[in-house]
């Protein structure tokens, strides 16, 4: 057993990372000290002046870890890898995991101006992120026709290198071709840089140039092209403004604390001009120090970038700024300043952002409180259907249910397929979601389909498949009375108590109402009519009868009247019918693509595409001689003969086919 007194004893006086754990080994706070004997005692003396985190927390310690290095700069980079990590519960971490876009210009011999959500330390130069991602296509497009830059990937252009089709229609300057002097490639692609930078008017001027001499010539649609590469670099710089006299790109950062989420906002200053902003959620509590949340977002946030500028406004300065600075400036190669303006030009942009921060944040504790109340609402009509079911008892207590949903997609009864989607209150989660090929059934039968899923589903709980632990509170079956009667039959058998409820559409094909079974099963049930077809069974259910035959009755809760749980109903149906649908039209179109040629040894994709090229047809082939095979440039003697012994069956020897003559 861990003591803890003992171990603080052993501690070194000396710089280094430390790691608090529970009682079950979980990591919960990871954290950096100049010395690690003064810092990991302090959690351990008087609680009397501790904030609540940190008095709940050291409740929670039953060991400890640490690290030693050998500088404060060591630690603060390994805290911050350990952080990323592992998570921990009490730490304060950059949980926004949205990727913006960026336009990147490629660090290559001749660059190119991309799209990309990935930054990379490459030497590229990255510009943005920008949330307009439609905006961000647009404008690479337009530079790429602007300024004719080279859009494929290839760095090497061998003697006889064909173009592609943008070099023949005047949209690449044709680098391959070897015409096309370095020097005047990079002013184009200076004058793109410049457009990116800010530096726009010229191009915008010519872009609406254009635009009103189509116009003229009642070219309509290219002056609409023209309009909306305008429009997607007025998207881009809409927030530009001129703010500081001498150019200079800047970044501010400022934390804003709603009544339920705290954000990081990061405002983006580049020559001189206000050109984007983003806000970045963190995973901290309302106590925690604007210092602290300010020297946590700067050590995760700028240790994944590329490049940033060299100076930071920041309205608090943290404890270890000396260490930031430090730490910043070795990451980017160039000095990088924290800096707290106190007047001139810098208060005022910050000032500005505050005030910008501030409509945000009510914006945020707006958005939040609706959210909240469709959330409680939604809760509210799930659990009033539970409680219906006598599935649960007492009252509401606030929480979001997990739901998951299914569905069965086929053609004709032809490459079935089963899908699962999973709903954690008002938003789907497509971490969850699984699709299954059906294995057991053929042809038309929803129910045997939909009771192979659930079997796979559940089963998959049992073998410890941790992406299958999660148990739903409720499922939902897109379906009716046998829906619910199949599922039941499954889960049932495994033993497991939880609500399912079908999702009945009226004529129009919408949900009027949900339906669930009730009380009890009166007898074994060996499945849901398996002695009779899918087809016949679905029918007599589609007619209004009671096909489950060992039920005592069902019973349906309407939807009218519940407008939060018709629109969730509703989406719910949409998401796990789109998702069948998707699998089986994969499925479909990948079988579609086989042919008897995928079934021959030696036979990969080039050899089959040169086949059906060059005899047109798999009946040709049949009828075509080793020989003839053989005399295809992808094609060898051991090929050409496991395709003519396929068809034919038998071997072709020289003496087979003597006594043939």
């Amino acid at each position: 057993m861990f003591d803890i007194q003992e171990n603080l004893k052993n501690l070194p006086d000396g710089p280094g990372v430390y790691m608090h754990k529970d009682r079950l080994g979980n990591i919960i706070y990871v954290g950096k000290a100049v010395s690690l004997r003064n810092r990991v005692r302090q959690y351990f003396q008087s609680k009397k002046n501790m904030a609540p985190k940190v008095r709940s927390m050291v409740e929670q310690i039953a060991e400890f870890e640490y690290i030693t290095t050998g500088s404060e700069m060591e630690a603060l980079i390994l805290e911050c890898n350990l952080i990323k990590k592992h998570r921990p519960k009490y730490n304060i971490l950059l949980r926004d995991d949205k990727t913006y876009p960026y336009i990147k210009i490629t660090n290559e011999d001749y660059p190119r101006v991309i799209k990309t959500r990935v930054v990379k330390k490459d030497g590229g130069r990255y510009f943005g992120p920008y949330s307009d991602a439609g905006a961000v296509n647009k404008i690479v497009d337009l530079l790429n026709s602007s300024f004719a830059l080279k859009r494929c990937s290839a760095v090497a252009f061998p003697s006889g290198f064909k173009p592609c089709l943008n070099f023949h229609i005047n949209q690449c300057r044709g680098i391959c071709t070897g015409s096309v002097s370095r020097e005047s490639y990079s002013e184009a692609v200076e004058g793109a840089r410049d457009f990116l930078n800010g530096k726009n008017k010229k191009l915008l001027d010519r872009l609406k140039s254009l635009m009103d001499e189509a116009a003229e010539k009642m070219e309509y649609e290219e002056a609409a092209v023209y309009r909306d590469y305008i429009e997607a670099a007025k998207a881009l710089s809409a927030t530009q403004r001129v703010v500081i006299q001498h150019s200079k790109d800047i970044d501010i950062v400022i934390p804003a604390k709603g009544t339920e989420e705290t954000h990081m906002v990061l405002f983006f200053v580049r020559d001189g001009k206000l050109v984007g902003r983003e806000s970045y959620e963190m995973e901290a509590s309302f106590e925690e120090d604007s210092g602290e949340l300010i020297s946590a977002f700067i050590n995760q946030h700028y240790s994944e970038l590329p490049n940033f500028p060299r100076e930071i406004l920041l309205t608090r300065m943290p404890a270890d700024k000396e260490l930031l600075e430090q730490y910043l400036s070795e990451l980017a190669g160039h000095n990088v300043s924290l800096v707290k303006p106190q007047k001139g030009e810098k208060k005022a942009l910050v000032d500005m952002a505050y005030k910008d921060v501030l409509e945000m944040v009510k914006t945020i504790d707006d958005r939040a409180a609706n959210a909240r109340e469709r959330r409680r609402s939604l809760g509210a009509d799930i659990f009033g259907i539970l409680k219906e079911m006598g599935a649960v008892s007492g009252e509401y207590d606030g929480r979001e249910f997990r739901a998951e949903s299914y569905d069965i997609s086929n053609t004709n009864g032809v490459d079935t397929v089963g899908a699962m989607v999973v709903f954690n209150g008002l938003k789907p989660d497509k971490s969850g979601y699984r699709k299954f090929k059906i294995r057991s059934v053929y042809g038309q039968n929803d129910y045997k389909a939909m009771k192979e899923v659930l079997t796979r589903r559940f089963s998959r709980v049992f073998q410890g498949d941790p992406a299958f632990e999660v148990l739903p509170d409720i499922i939902f079956m897109d379906g009716g009375k046998g829906h619910v009667s199949a599922a039941l039959e499954v889960i049932d058998e495994t033993g497991l108590d939880i609500p399912v409820v079908g999702m009945v559409k009226d004529d129009r094909h919408r949900t009027r109402a949900l339906v669930y079974r009730t009380g009890r099963r009166v007898g074994a049930a060996d499945g849901l009519a398996d002695d009779r077809s899918g087809a016949e069974e679905q029918d007599r259910c589609g007619r209004g009868q009671d096909t489950s035959g060992q039920v005592d009755g069902y019973a349906e809760i309407s939807l009218k009247g519940k407008p939060m749980l018709f629109k969730y109903i509703g989406r719910m149906q949409e998401e796990v019918h789109r998702f069948a649908i998707e699998y089986h039209r994969s499925l479909r179109n990948r079988n579609a693509s086989r042919s008897v040629l995928d079934d021959i040894k030696g036979i990969g994709p080039a050899r089959k595409a040169a086949l059906l090229e060059h005899f047109k047809s798999v009946d040709a082939i049949r009828a075509a001689t080793a020989e003839e095979m053989e005399k295809l440039p992808e094609m060898n003697g051991g090929a050409a003969k496991a395709v003519w012994q396929y068809f034919h069956g038998r071997e072709t020897t020289t003496e087979n086919r003597n006594k043939e003559k």
